[in-house]
């Protein structure tokens, strides 16, 4: 296999599945070019569990998502979720050293915000930055350039429990694999399912998962906050099982095959085969009685969701509604029975803005690995502008001084 330039890997380390997304940028966008699944068997709640599962996973989809793309993958993005992280609002006061606001001085803002009280147990992933505000004047986007002498900057930091975060980093190293950069779930499948228009009207980005549900709320631009519900698509699972007393493999199949979420879609008169357990025959079951079992638990996540949304006390600002994504969403009905619970708008979030595969991941159950990638071109493009920027300055400090020798 050989290496492909400009080729970026998301890695979505999840409860039920382990899932690789090779994407590779050109000028007119990023093309998906491969891609690898694998169920996952090594984590709990988005916490690895079992460090050989996990690896054995992620080797995999790796495997897999290279037999595909042709290109042999050395690091990737890797997304983080679980009942560990935290998000918090953080506000950070400096004084303006020259007459205008530069890049330092935002810098120092952003660190200052930085400056708490955090547990030993716990790490920053990332600092978000909200708004600025330069002398009174709020709701600054880009602060650089103006005129004051006080800056303050407003940030969301994420952090998350040192331990996971070391056990996902020693899984994805032992698989041969650098880390370019580990990113919150949410934040990742935002980039790849929301539009700016509705970041800047505001909106949730709620993603079911198999072992959580990760929440993210955006509104004039940038998030607002973050949360991580311990409660996903495998407790559906796991009450159809029970409920129509079927292994938990067949609940699986039957949940995506006949699944659904809101009970007055379902026809009355549908049937469907349950495989029994301990070698009995298969039963015939209503479809309506699988919908009884599905819809109390899925009412009963999605209005943890919005109670969580409730507390933060951004439900005022969604104007533009709620966005569902992964796994457990693409269920018959979610959107229904969430505008129910949440009255206002909903739809479902699939990847958008991409080439390449996209009849293979134009699904929910891939957001996450595609916004990995999507965040990773930007984290790309920053850094090229970055040293754009460094060399420019470079180049007209060695002029102006050429320029003085040979004035005087």
């Amino acid at each position: 296999m050989g290496k492909k330039e400009n080729v970026i890997v998301g890695l979505d380390i999840g409860t039920t599945k382990t899932c690789a997304i090779v994407g590779e940028v050109k000028e007119t966008g990023i093309d998906i070019i491969g891609i690898g699944s694998h169920p996952s068997e090594g984590l709990r709640k988005g916490v690895v569990v079992n460090i050989e599962s996990t690896v054995e996973s992620i080797k995999r989809a790796m495997e897999e998502a290279e037999r595909i793309s042709g290109c042999e993958i050395r690091s990737v993005y890797v997304g983080i979720a679980g009942g560990h992280i935290r998000g918090q609002n953080s506000l950070g006061i400096v004084a303006v050293k020259g007459r205008e606001v530069d890049e330092d001085d935002v810098d120092r803002a952003i660190d200052a915000a930085k400056a708490i009280a955090i547990p030993l147990d716990r790490q920053i992933l990332h600092t978000l930055p909200q708004y600025y505000v330069v002398d009174e004047q709020d709701g600054i986007r880009d602060p650089v350039g103006m005129s004051g002498v006080r800056l303050e900057a407003k940030v969301h930091i994420v952090t998350g429990a040192v331990t996971s975060i070391q056990n996902i980093v020693k899984s994805v190293n032992r698989v041969g694999l650098d880390i370019n950069d580990i990113v919150l779930e949410q934040l990742a499948s935002s980039e790849s399912v929301l539009s700016e228009d509705e970041k800047d009207l505001g909106v949730a980005l709620i993603d079911i998962g198999g072992g959580t549900t990760d929440i993210a709320i955006f509104s004039e631009g940038s998030i607002k906050h973050t949360a991580v519900l311990p409660v996903g698509g495998n407790y559906v699972t796991s009450d159809i099982a029970t409920g129509l007393r079927t292994p938990l493999a067949e609940a699986e199949k039957i949940k995506i095959r006949y699944g659904c979420a809101y009970t007055p879609l379902i026809p009355k008169d549908e049937s469907i085969e349950v495989p029994s357990v301990g070698g009995r025959e298969p039963r015939e079951v209503s479809r309506q009685i699988l919908g009884r079992i599905i819809e109390p638990r899925m009412d009963e996540i999605l209005t943890m969701a919005y109670k969580e949304i409730s507390r933060s006390g951004c439900e005022e600002i969604l104007a533009a509604g709620v966005v569902l994504t992964g796994g457990a969403s693409i269920l018959e009905g979610v959107p229904e029975l969430a505008e129910q619970i949440f009255n206002m708008p909903v739809r479902r979030g699939c990847p958008v803005g991409i080439g390449g595969l996209t009849d293979v991941v134009n699904s929910p159950l891939y957001a996450t690995g595609v916004g990995l990638v999507v965040y990773g071109s930007q984290n790309i493009a920053r850094e090229k502008l970055s040293r754009a920027d460094g060399n420019f300055i470079s180049r007209s400090f060695r002029r102006l001084r050429q320029w003085v020798l040979e004035f005087f």
